[in-house]
């Protein structure tokens, strides 16, 4: 039944902010409830809710609400948002140091209430029209419901894999990685952990700068509805000449949960012995049985470092990136590609939006890229396209780590010219794997 409600809703846009002796402001402090709430958490106690809100403020969010008053005197009152959207700037990478500016978008609620009244859709597009004036490139977001973005040209860019890693006997790497492992105080991360994180980033496509919630998190800090994470523990990996290139911090789940277990709050190595030394430190806890982490990169070199694989069971793979390409041109003479790489692909868009409608002609020479895109109904030369897709396609394909043909057998892409496929497979493959573990 749909409730009677006051006059027509009205969109506002306003930044995070807090007070001088770090309150959230009334507008805040009801948006923020108002996000709980769409994501079926606890009441924020006063403490959560002033820290929720200066980590808000720190990461320079933009916070959109929808605000209609009903008519009942039982009802929540018109300053509390029957909506929310946050949007902020991040950097995406794309691998060998370079990075793109991306508008990512979080905190999407809609009261259920108040849903099917366009409500989300008028404040996405509204958001991705200031992105566009704002001169990003891309959108980005995770999202917890996954029919919900394509229509606005997002589509799936990166996966992780859901593991549990059984270590026992069997759990035994075929090579030592060098470097050693120490337990730290968790609490430590907070410091050590930014920089281990932007050397993994630089080197990483797919990965997104971390927020400022994340290291109090990683670190213990504080917990998603509590002031702190007491059972959380720490590592650090060292490599030979004692710099700290990798952390892991970790739970135990407890003596009543069988068979015993580890669960990863964050694990980020810079260095492929860091990431195996970790998972090494990790294999050897003692009356540990298994652990298991929830943000493991699909193309795992744990399995094949180890003299079983079958240790390592992968038990969900889940989309991770969502990308919405805003300006394609720039987008993808921005990206790194793989030096020595050469050649042309074009590439016919299709963006109901039109923010990325028209035709794409990519060329890269030893890998750096250079692209034009000709609106659609202008001369776009001679010459016809290799590639017909929609905007959201274009976002899987953008950092290398979903392969066209697979798109084309999905029916996502159309092939014009016979081969067109696989070349853009060679022309857009990532320098390193794609993955991420930057959750927002």
């Amino acid at each position: 039944m749909t409730p009677r409600t006051g006059a027509e809703p009205e969109i506002r846009t306003f930044p995070a902010a807090v007070d001088a002796d770090g309150h959230a402001d009334a507008a805040t402090r009801e948006w923020i409830e108002a996000e709980a709430q769409g994501f079926y958490e606890p009441r924020r106690t006063e403490t959560i809710l002033d820290r929720r809100a200066r980590h808000l403020v720190a990461d320079a969010q933009r916070l959109t609400g929808v605000y209609q008053a009903s008519t009942s005197p039982a009802a929540y009152g018109p300053e509390v948002p029957v909506a929310t959207f946050a949007s902020f700037d991040g950097e995406l990478s794309t691998g060998a140091g370079e990075s793109v500016r991306a508008n990512l978008i979080s905190a999407v609620t809609v009261r259920p209430t108040h849903r099917r009244r366009g409500l989300l859709r008028r404040m996405m597009l509204a958001d991705l029209e200031r992105a566009v004036a704002d001169g990003h490139m891309l959108a980005a977001l995770t999202v917890s419901e996954a029919t919900i973005y394509r229509r606005f040209g997002f589509g799936v860019a990166t996966e992780v894999n859901a593991v549990t890693v059984t270590t026992d006997s069997r759990f035994r790497l075929a090579t030592a990685p060098a470097g050693r492992c120490e337990l730290v105080e968790p609490a430590s991360l907070a410091e050590l952990g930014p920089g281990v994180f932007a050397r993994f980033h630089a080197g990483r496509p797919g990965s997104i700068t971390r927020l400022s919630r994340h290291w109090s998190r990683t670190a213990g800090l504080e917990g998603d509805d509590r002031d702190d994470a007491p059972e959380v523990r720490a590592a650090v990996h060292l490599d030979d000449s004692d710099t700290v290139d990798g952390y892991v911090s970790y739970r135990f789940t407890g003596w009543d949960t069988t068979p015993h277990t580890v669960e990863i709050v964050d694990l980020v190595a810079a260095t492929g012995d860091a990431y195996l030394g970790l998972w090494e430190f990790l294999g050897s806890l003692d009356l540990v049985e298994r652990v298991t982490w929830d943000a493991a990169p699909v193309d795992d070199p744990l399995r094949w470092a180890l003299t079983d694989w079958r240790v390592v069971k992968a038990t969900g793979v889940d989309d991770w990136l969502w990308i919405r390409v805003l300006d394609p041109a720039r987008a993808f003479a921005a990206r790194a590609y793989v030096p020595g790489t050469t050649g042309d692909l074009t590439i016919d868009i299709t963006d109901a939006l039109g923010h990325a409608d028209g035709r794409l002609a990519l060329r890269v020479d030893d890998g750096v890229g250079t692209a034009v895109l000709t609106p659609r109904g202008a001369d776009a030369g001679a010459g016809g396209a290799d590639l017909v897709l929609d905007v959201a396609d274009l976002g899987s394909l953008y950092l290398g780590g979903v392969d066209p043909r697979v798109l084309s057998a999905a029916g996502r892409l159309r092939e014009l010219v016979p081969g067109a496929a696989l070349r853009a497979r060679t022309l857009l493959a990532p320098v390193a794997p794609v993955w991420g573990t930057t959750h927002f």
